[in-house]
């Protein structure tokens, strides 16, 4: 073994409190910023080689903050159960994103959390849901009829659209395309402001163009909601402007804009990555995307809420996607309190990842686990069945994602009627280049041959 493994191997995270029978996280030495761009550059062989080093416990310098990686289904159950509420969404969070998406309910905590959970809970009801399917069926019908043939790329498509959904279904208007542009680009800036290296705003640096984007949000949804206030319509926007709990007590405009943004921003950017995913496993996989055409051609054009449950295969299609590429890679939490993981002492204000990303590929659970193979989701052999978090695209706890059901209702749509009404493929030699900088995208958009059936 080399000196800088072992210097690598010697190095702790914290002592263990003496006396006790915890352990201390063996900590990686190196430069933070060349462990970031590491894991940027490919989380899995990173994921791999901190296993090998390590163990599924360890620490890492990263972005200013001493971090524990806790790998596993194992540890992601002790993080994200949290049963002795030792971890804390809202500082972790809050570190990475908290002046792009301030107080949206992934960044808040304990009672707080619940009350804004249970009223904005209201807005994704299974009525509620039925009433966003059938606003945004007509819209992705006309849409998808007119995608462009021939070499399209994908991953423009589907952001284009699934933002025009949530501007129709959650704010309950239409906006001129210069407008539109300006929003999607003020998204764009605020999550990729999340992983900036320099985390100050400096003139056109990430941070700065993403203060820049959150400030336009603001603004628009300021501008918007008193016409929102004043009488109801179906759209989330005017939902939060209008829905109380159990005693009456309402949202402030603060809250609803803070809502809004994240909600808006989880909803069109993680449906976009999955749909990228998906489309490029069924071009790869040819009869994986015929099969799943099959069902989609018994039937109607337009779906039914509960036709959605016999899309089985894309339902198999879909998981498997999240399963390779979750669109949120890691969970971040911060410990409140002097806790442990798997055995290693965890202390106070120390940040902890969970990397379903990586957990995902885990051997221990699934077979094969780099290659896509939908069937191992099928009920004979359901793979994702051997721990509860061996499987968490939509994380796990009370902050499980709130609108998983809203973007399961959505991907299904629009893939029925691209299924019905195209064809695409890729070449045989054709791999996906992946940016991981910020959230899971492909570099080259995925350029399909794109074909009318």
């Amino acid at each position: 073994m080399s000196s800088t493994g072992t210097a690598q191997r010697s190095a702790v995270f914290a002592e263990a409190p003496a006396g006790s029978d915890l352990l201390a996280v063996p900590t990686a030495q190196r430069n933070g910023i060349l462990e970031m761009m590491s894991m940027r550059r490919d989380p899995f062989a990173f994921g791999d080689e901190r296993l090998a080093r390590f163990g599924q416990v360890s620490g890492l310098n990263a972005l200013g903050v001493k971090m524990v990686i806790a790998a596993g289904p194992r540890a992601a159950d002790e993080v994200l159960m949290n049963r002795d509420k030792a971890f804390a969404n809202g500082p972790a969070w809050s570190y990475f994103i908290g002046p792009f998406f301030n107080r949206g309910i992934m960044l808040l905590d304990f009672d707080e959390h619940r009350h804004h959970r249970h009223i904005l809970q209201q807005a994704f009801t299974p009525s509620t849901l039925k009433g966003y399917m059938q606003e945004m069926q007509p819209m992705i019908a006309e849409r998808v009829a007119d995608l462009p043939t021939g070499q399209v790329k994908m991953f423009d498509e589907f952001k284009s659209l699934t933002l025009d959904v949530a501007l129709e279904v959650f704010l309950g208007m239409e906006l001129p395309k210069d407008q539109a542009d300006k929003i999607n680009k003020a998204f764009i800036d605020t999550v990729r402001a999340g992983v900036a290296y320099v985390r100050k705003p400096v003139p056109g640096g990430r941070w700065w163009k993403g203060l820049r984007g959150r400030k336009i949000l603001e603004e628009f949804f300021y501008e918007n909601i008193a016409a929102k206030r004043a009488r109801e319509t179906p759209d989330l926007f005017s939902v939060l402007c209008h829905v109380e709990g159990d005693e009456g007590e309402r949202f402030t405009d603060e809250d609803v804009v803070n809502h809004m943004i994240f909600v808006l921003m989880a909803a069109h950017d993680t449906s976009t990555i999955t749909m990228t995913q998906m489309a490029y496993r069924m071009a790869k996989a040819p009869e994986w995307q015929q099969q799943a055409r099959e069902q989609s051609l018994e039937l109607n054009p337009e779906l039914g809420y509960d036709d959605l449950a016999k899309l089985s295969v894309l339902d198999l299609v879909l998981k498997e996607s999240l399963r390779m590429c979750p669109p949120v890679p890691a969970q971040p939490r911060m410990a409140v309190k002097d806790t442990s993981v798997q055995g290693f002492f965890v202390p106070k204000g120390s940040m902890v990842t969970v990397p379903q990303m990586t957990n995902h590929r885990d051997p221990e659970f699934y077979t094969n686990p780099d290659i896509f193979d939908p069937e191992r989701f099928t009920k004979e052999r359901k793979e994702d069945k051997g721990h509860r978090m061996a499987w968490m695209p939509f994380g796990g706890g009370v902050h499980k994602c709130i609108g998983l059901y809203f973007g399961q209702m959505e991907i299904k749509t629009i893939l029925h009627h691209l299924l019905r009404d195209y064809e695409w493929s890729v070449p045989d030699s054709y791999e996906m280049p992946m940016d991981y900088s910020a959230l899971p995208v492909p570099k080259d958009k995925l350029p399909v041959d794109l074909r009318r059936r």
